[in-house]
């Protein structure tokens, strides 16, 4: 049986919970206060299962922010979330999907994203703190687009 994910948008009160999945999942948590609109909160049920989050640029978006709880790991919520918010980014009409990563550029070739050069990503999604700041510049770059979404 698939797991079964419900979004909640994140709000100014998400921020510590976010934080503290973020910080210790070793991910960029320092620009959350200010990013908080496109984040989202996971649950099964009544329980928090991970985190997520989408921005979006004009016709591009930056997924970000995908984690799931420990204690959910290996169940399929990290597709089941991962889905949502490939449908919010439908919904918003993004055409095409960049992630940074430093560890789970596998899990993502697995769905659909390939890896491509930092400077290949649209000058906007160049721009954002995250590609600037945030992440490493190790970290692999990758990109899908819709058409391909799954």
């Amino acid at each position: 049986m698939a797991a079964e994910v419900k979004l909640k948008k994140a709000t100014d009160e998400s921020i510590p919970l976010i934080t503290s999945l973020l910080r210790s999942s070793g991910l960029p948590f320092e620009d959350i206060p200010s990013k908080i609109s496109c984040l989202f909160i996971g649950y099964a049920g009544s329980e928090v299962i991970g985190i997520g989050g989408m921005e979006i640029y004009e016709r591009s978006g930056m997924l970000r922010s995908l984690v799931i709880q420990e204690s959910f790991r290996g169940r399929g919520y990290g597709i089941a979330l991962y889905k949502k918010l490939i449908e919010y980014a439908k919904l918003k009409e993004v055409e095409t999907i960049y992630l940074l990563t430093t560890t789970t550029d596998q899990f993502f070739e697995k769905i659909g994203f390939e890896r491509i050069d930092r400077k290949a990503a649209p000058s906007v999604v160049q721009n954002t703190e995250e590609f600037r700041k945030l992440c490493p510049a190790s970290a692999v770059c990758m990109r899908m687009t819709m058409r391909r979404a799954s």
